[in-house]
């Protein structure tokens, strides 16, 4: 069993996640069930399915659970563009949210690349 916590990209997702949590409290009311439950659900999967990985006995489970979360963080990449052009995240905002999406895409492909190698 591995502590998740120590793992740099449920790190990284962790703060994103608490990010976009904060970030969709100023979405609109009406979105409260829509987009802003998806994204927040989708954003915590992230660290969530990295976390279950950790628990599991095998490397290849945990690369399972990996591939999963990246599922999550592509769902988040596009959740993100639609929001942006529904005029709930500013155009100054979005570039930064969406250049921490994909840093943890790119860190989730490198980390499940190691778990298969080892």
């Amino acid at each position: 069993m591995r502590d998740f916590k120590k793992i740099q990209v449920w790190q990284k997702s962790h703060e994103f996640t608490l990010k976009i949590y904060k970030l969709t409290a100023n979405f609109p009311k009406d979105e409260r069930f829509g987009l802003v439950s998806q994204m927040r659900r989708a954003t915590a999967s992230t660290p969530t399915n990295i976390a279950e990985g950790a628990g599991r006995d095998t490397q290849k489970e945990f690369a399972r659970f990996v591939h999963i979360a990246s599922g999550s963080a592509s769902e988040v990449e596009y959740l993100l563009l639609l929001a942006h052009e529904l005029g709930y995240i500013s155009a100054e905002e979005y570039p930064l949210l969406e250049k921490d999406i994909l840093e943890i895409k790119r860190m989730l492909v490198g980390f499940g690349k190691a778990l298969k190698n080892d």
